[in-house]
């Protein structure tokens, strides 16, 4: 049997990897962007430029990956679900509350279509390859049904449950991600500050005990001072250690080291880096204590 049609809308950085994997593995693409020279590359590779948004319903796979639940709402639900047929099943990559999740699961189902929670790991380059790791909730059996899908897109797709479980997944692994970004750019800005080599120090810590794969790759960054094309974009990461938090204020839990991180992706958005990669925080101007607030000995507390 042959691949099936793929609608593809949103292609940013994660949207164009996935495509490109789609169309290599064989299936036939269309892709439906805002900015239409972000999808450029893809029709360039032989996917079909969509001209409109409700152009999409031809396909009976949706695949979004788009920025946050604002633009899941204008194109999604505003634009596109009075035109899709009913059976489509919309591949939801997009990362937001679990709350919203369930919500949009629900309103999908009332209007007869399916909606496949998934939720990617993983950077643009490994979206390319096929090597994501993917989170899936909703319906098994719709999950099951998109499962070829999957398998083109990832290396592993796992099943969690109900709609919302994967977002609250992605959230927990993002909210670590963004809290290790944070702590490594205090750890080198604490090292220089003390007269370190720059380059030295995130060298040693990158190839350390103490790092990973993930803040080995933000190292990267930090070590080139070149943030962009970004692979997770400091305004994304905002928003997702904001959706964490708060889903977890909801709760009756506080997040303290979440809410920091969050604090200084704010900062680098206020700073217009908010388009560049999260490492970028390493390069905002450094908190300062006064004269008068200094410790003779070192020690404040």
């Amino acid at each position: 049997m042959a691949p099936p049609h793929v609608a593809l809308v949103g292609s940013g950085a994660m949207g164009v990897g996935m495509g490109h994997r789609l169309l290599e593995a064989g299936h036939p693409v269309s892709v439906y962007n805002r900015t239409p020279g972000k999808a450029a590359a893809l029709v360039e590779a032989g996917a079909r430029a969509l001209a409109t948004l409700e152009a999409a319903a031809e396909a009976p796979i949706v695949l979004l990956s788009l920025s946050d639940e604002t633009a899941v709402e204008q194109v999604l639900f505003q634009a596109m679900l009075p035109a899709l047929r009913e059976g489509t099943v919309v591949v939801d990559t997009t990362t937001t509350s679990p709350l919203y999740a369930r919500q949009a699961a629900t309103r999908l189902s009332a209007a007869g279509l399916a909606r496949v929670e998934a939720c990617v790991l993983g950077n643009p380059v490994m979206a390319h390859t096929g090597k994501l790791r993917i989170f899936t909730a909703g319906s098994r059996k719709d999950v099951e049904a998109v499962g070829d899908l999957l398998g083109v897109l990832g290396q592993e797709a796992r099943y969690l449950g109900a709609a919302g479980s994967a977002s609250t997944m992605k959230l927990a692994f993002n909210l670590l991600l963004g809290v290790q970004t944070a702590a490594l750019a205090e750890a080198v800005s604490y090292g220089v500050s003390a007269g370190l080599d720059r380059d030295l120090l995130i060298e040693a810590i990158a190839n350390s005990g103490f790092s990973s794969p993930v803040l080995a790759f933000r190292a990267g960054f930090m070590r080139e001072r070149r943030y962009e094309p970004a692979a997770f974009r400091t305004s994304l990461m905002e928003k997702d250690l904001r959706l964490a938090a708060n889903d977890a204020m909801a709760r009756g839990i506080t997040l303290p080291l979440t809410e920091g991180a969050g604090d200084l992706m704010a900062d680098a958005i206020a700073a217009g880096l908010g388009d560049q990669d999260a490492a970028v925080i390493i390069e905002l101007p450094q908190r300062r204590l006064s004269e008068s607030e200094r410790p003779e000995n070192g020690v404040v507390r």
